[in-house]
C-alpha cells in the first residue's frame, strides 16, 4: 500500500513540474533531485538550463530499400502504402534524433507520387527535420530511385511529415528548436511555418486573420 501511494504521488508531482515550466518555458529536465515528504523520497526533475538548439544536418537519416516482388502491385509498381511505410520509420528517426525523445506521428501534410518506382528498383529515402515548434516537428522526406549502372539518383516522391515528442504517459514534451545552416535548409525553414498556419486554419484552431505568414504570400504591404 506504501508504494503504491508513493507511486502515485512521484506521477502527480513529476506531471505538475512538467506542466508549471513547460507552460512558461521551453526547458529540458537534467538531473533529478530529491525532495522528502515523509514516506519516501520523491524523484523531482529539475529544471536547469534551457534546451540547445540543434541543426538539421544533426537528424539527417538514410534508409535504403530494394523494391521487391511481394512490395508491388499488378503492373509492377511498388504500392503507395509501402513507400509510405518506409517514409514513416524513416522520418520518425530523424524526428527521434532532433528531439531525443520518443516521437509519434501527428500527421502526414503532403505526399507526392511523381514517378513510379518499378520491382527491383533501388529506393533511398532521406529525411530531415526542417523546422521545430514547442513540441511538434516537421520531418521532410526525399525520395529517391538509384541508376544500378552509373549509381546516380533521381527524385521520384516527397513527403512531409509532423511528429510530437511524447513521455511515458504520451503527454507532450518540448523539443530544441531548429537553426537551418543552407540555403535549402533556410526555405524549407520558413515554409514550414506556412504550412503549420494553413494546417491550424483548417483545423479552426487559428484565425485565417492570425495566419501573418500564408497572407504575406497574398497580401504585400
Amino acid at each position: 500500500m506504501q508504494i503504491q501511494c508513493q507511486n502515485f504521488i512521484n506521477c502527480c508531482f513529476q506531471r505538475f513540474y512538467y506542466k508549471l515550466f513547460f507552460s512558461k518555458h521551453v526547458l529540458q529536465p537534467n538531473v533529478v533531485i530529491t525532495k522528502s515528504i515523509g514516506l519516501n523520497d520523491i524523484l523531482i526533475p529539475n529544471f536547469i538550463s534551457p534546451m540547445k538548439s540543434r541543426k538539421p544536418s544533426q537528424s539527417v537519416t538514410v534508409n535504403t530499400e530494394v523494391v521487391m516482388p511481394n512490395d508491388t502491385n499488378h503492373v509492377g509498381n511498388l504500392f503507395g502504402g509501402k513507400l509510405m511505410q518506409w517514409v514513416d520509420i524513416t522520418a520518425a528517426i530523424a524526428a527521434q534524433r532532433h528531439s531525443s525523445r520518443v516521437v509519434v506521428t501527428a500527421s502526414i501534410n503532403h505526399v507526392s507520387f511523381d514517378n513510379p518506382i518499378k520491382q527491383n528498383s533501388i529506393v533511398t529515402l532521406e529525411a530531415k527535420v526542417s523546422r521545430a515548434f514547442n513540441t511538434s516537428m516537421e520531418v521532410i522526406v526525399d525520395v529517391y530511385v538509384e541508376n544500378t549502372v552509373t549509381g546516380e539518383k533521381t527524385k521520384c516522391n516527397e513527403a512531409i511529415l509532423t511528429f510530437v515528442a511524447v513521455d511515458q504517459n504520451g503527454a507532450p514534451l518540448p523539443v530544441p528548436l531548429l537553426e537551418p545552416e543552407t540555403d535549402q535548409e533556410q526555405k524549407r525553414f520558413e515554409g514550414a511555418l506556412r504550412r503549420r498556419q494553413l494546417s491550424l486554419v483548417f483545423a479552426g484552431r487559428m484565425k485565417p486573420d492570425e495566419a501573418t505568414e500564408l497572407k504575406a504570400l497574398f497580401i504585400k504591404d
